[in-house]
Protein backbone atom coordinates (compact mmCIF):
# COMPACT_ATOMS: atom_id res chain seq x y z
CA UNK A 1 0.00 0.00 0.00
CA UNK A 2 1.12 3.40 -1.00
CA UNK A 3 2.36 5.33 2.13
CA UNK A 4 0.30 8.52 1.35
CA UNK A 5 -2.39 6.70 2.36
CA UNK A 6 -1.82 5.50 5.79
CA UNK A 7 -2.30 7.05 9.16
CA UNK A 8 1.14 7.31 10.98
CA UNK A 9 -0.22 8.90 14.00
CA UNK A 10 -2.31 6.51 14.56
CA UNK A 11 -1.46 2.92 16.33
CA UNK A 12 -0.83 2.00 19.50
CA UNK A 13 1.30 4.83 20.73
CA UNK A 14 -1.01 7.54 19.15
CA UNK A 15 -3.30 7.30 22.78
CA UNK A 16 0.16 7.95 25.30
CA UNK A 17 2.20 11.13 25.20
CA UNK A 18 5.78 11.00 25.99
CA UNK A 19 6.71 10.57 29.74
CA UNK A 20 7.57 13.89 31.47
CA UNK A 21 11.01 14.19 32.71
CA UNK A 22 12.36 13.00 36.39
CA UNK A 23 14.78 15.20 37.82
CA UNK A 24 18.16 13.51 38.16
CA UNK A 25 18.58 14.70 41.66
CA UNK A 26 17.56 12.46 44.71
CA UNK A 27 14.21 12.73 45.33
CA UNK A 28 14.13 14.39 49.17
CA UNK A 29 10.55 14.70 50.74
CA UNK A 30 9.26 15.72 53.64
CA UNK A 31 6.59 13.84 55.18
CA UNK A 32 4.23 16.17 54.04
CA UNK A 33 5.50 16.72 50.58
CA UNK A 34 5.19 12.75 50.22
CA UNK A 35 1.55 12.95 51.23
CA UNK A 36 1.19 16.19 48.54
CA UNK A 37 2.63 13.82 46.22
CA UNK A 38 0.17 10.98 46.81
CA UNK A 39 -2.93 13.28 46.91
CA UNK A 40 -1.86 14.54 43.78
CA UNK A 41 -1.42 11.04 42.38
CA UNK A 42 -4.84 9.96 44.22
CA UNK A 43 -6.63 13.31 42.34
CA UNK A 44 -5.37 12.39 38.96
CA UNK A 45 -6.37 8.62 39.07
CA UNK A 46 -9.61 10.50 40.28
CA UNK A 47 -9.52 12.67 37.08
CA UNK A 48 -9.03 9.52 34.96
CA UNK A 49 -11.74 7.28 36.01
CA UNK A 50 -14.34 10.62 35.86
CA UNK A 51 -13.19 10.82 31.61
CA UNK A 52 -15.18 8.39 29.23
CA UNK A 53 -13.37 5.88 27.81
CA UNK A 54 -14.88 6.03 24.33
CA UNK A 55 -15.09 9.67 23.91
CA UNK A 56 -12.58 11.27 21.11
CA UNK A 57 -13.12 14.44 23.15
CA UNK A 58 -11.55 13.01 25.84
CA UNK A 59 -8.28 11.26 23.97
CA UNK A 60 -6.26 13.73 24.90
CA UNK A 61 -7.07 14.78 28.63
CA UNK A 62 -7.04 10.58 28.92
CA UNK A 63 -3.82 10.40 28.06
CA UNK A 64 -2.44 14.14 29.69
CA UNK A 65 -3.86 11.94 33.40
CA UNK A 66 -1.94 8.91 31.86
CA UNK A 67 1.16 10.92 31.52
CA UNK A 68 0.80 12.19 35.20
CA UNK A 69 0.09 9.34 36.98
CA UNK A 70 3.46 7.78 35.56
CA UNK A 71 5.12 10.99 36.21
CA UNK A 72 3.87 11.10 39.97
CA UNK A 73 4.29 7.42 40.49
CA UNK A 74 7.86 7.65 39.47
CA UNK A 75 8.27 10.56 42.14
CA UNK A 76 6.94 8.60 44.66
CA UNK A 77 8.90 5.49 43.90
CA UNK A 78 12.15 7.78 43.97
CA UNK A 79 11.09 9.19 47.24
CA UNK A 80 13.88 9.49 49.82
CA UNK A 81 11.48 10.64 53.02
CA UNK A 82 13.88 12.86 55.48
CA UNK A 83 11.75 13.63 58.71
CA UNK A 84 12.99 16.99 59.53
CA UNK A 85 12.60 16.67 63.15
CA UNK A 86 15.91 14.05 63.30
CA UNK A 87 18.11 16.18 61.63
CA UNK A 88 20.77 18.07 64.16
CA UNK A 89 19.28 21.17 64.97
CA UNK A 90 22.85 23.43 65.04
CA UNK A 91 23.18 22.69 61.61
CA UNK A 92 21.23 23.24 58.24
CA UNK A 93 20.28 20.59 56.73
CA UNK A 94 17.05 19.06 54.34
CA UNK A 95 13.84 20.36 56.04
CA UNK A 96 15.40 22.95 57.73
CA UNK A 97 13.64 26.63 57.99
CA UNK A 98 16.67 29.61 57.98
CA UNK A 99 17.06 32.69 59.00
CA UNK A 100 19.14 34.76 57.41
CA UNK A 101 20.38 38.34 57.24
CA UNK A 102 21.29 40.01 53.87
CA UNK A 103 24.65 43.13 53.34
CA UNK A 104 21.38 45.39 53.85
CA UNK A 105 20.37 43.91 56.98
CA UNK A 106 17.42 42.41 55.82
CA UNK A 107 15.59 39.56 57.42
CA UNK A 108 14.19 36.29 55.60
CA UNK A 109 13.16 32.72 55.91
CA UNK A 110 14.30 29.94 53.87
CA UNK A 111 12.63 26.56 54.14
CA UNK A 112 14.80 23.59 52.36
CA UNK A 113 11.95 21.32 50.92
CA UNK A 114 11.89 18.46 48.17
CA UNK A 115 11.96 19.99 44.38
CA UNK A 116 7.99 18.83 44.36
CA UNK A 117 7.47 20.88 47.08
CA UNK A 118 9.67 24.20 46.22
CA UNK A 119 8.03 27.63 45.66
CA UNK A 120 10.64 30.30 45.92
CA UNK A 121 8.11 32.77 45.46
CA UNK A 122 7.28 31.43 49.17
CA UNK A 123 10.20 31.04 50.23
CA UNK A 124 10.58 27.28 49.75
CA UNK A 125 13.38 25.79 47.98
CA UNK A 126 14.76 23.06 46.73
CA UNK A 127 17.97 21.37 48.01
CA UNK A 128 19.85 21.54 44.73
CA UNK A 129 18.40 25.30 44.03
CA UNK A 130 21.97 27.47 44.20
CA UNK A 131 20.94 29.06 47.86
CA UNK A 132 20.31 25.62 49.58
CA UNK A 133 23.76 24.20 47.89
CA UNK A 134 25.33 27.82 49.73
CA UNK A 135 23.09 27.23 52.97
CA UNK A 136 23.72 23.34 53.48
CA UNK A 137 26.20 22.59 56.43
CA UNK A 138 26.42 26.03 57.79
CA UNK A 139 25.57 26.70 61.43
CA UNK A 140 23.85 30.15 63.13
CA UNK A 141 26.35 32.60 62.56
CA UNK A 142 28.22 31.23 59.80
CA UNK A 143 28.43 33.83 56.87
CA UNK A 144 27.68 32.06 53.09
CA UNK A 145 27.90 33.51 50.14
CA UNK A 146 24.73 32.82 47.62
CA UNK A 147 26.17 33.19 43.87
CA UNK A 148 22.89 34.86 42.26
CA UNK A 149 23.26 36.02 38.69
CA UNK A 150 23.55 39.72 39.29
CA UNK A 151 26.31 39.02 41.44
CA UNK A 152 27.55 37.26 45.27
CA UNK A 153 25.48 38.24 48.14
CA UNK A 154 26.54 37.46 51.46
CA UNK A 155 23.91 36.23 54.33
CA UNK A 156 24.25 35.96 57.56
CA UNK A 157 22.68 33.05 59.56
CA UNK A 158 21.12 33.92 62.44
CA UNK A 159 18.26 30.97 63.13
CA UNK A 160 17.85 27.15 62.08
CA UNK A 161 14.25 25.60 63.09
CA UNK A 162 13.11 22.42 62.17
CA UNK A 163 9.10 21.42 61.94
CA UNK A 164 7.62 17.90 61.60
Amino acid sequence: MNKAFTKEDEGPQADRLDDLPQSPHPNYVTPAGLAALQQRLRDRHADLSALPRDNLDAKVPRAMAERDIRFLEGRINRAIVVDPAAQDTKVIAFGACVTVVDEDDVETDWHIVGEDEADPAAHRIAPFSPLARALLGARVGDVVEWAKPGGTVDLEVTAIRYFT
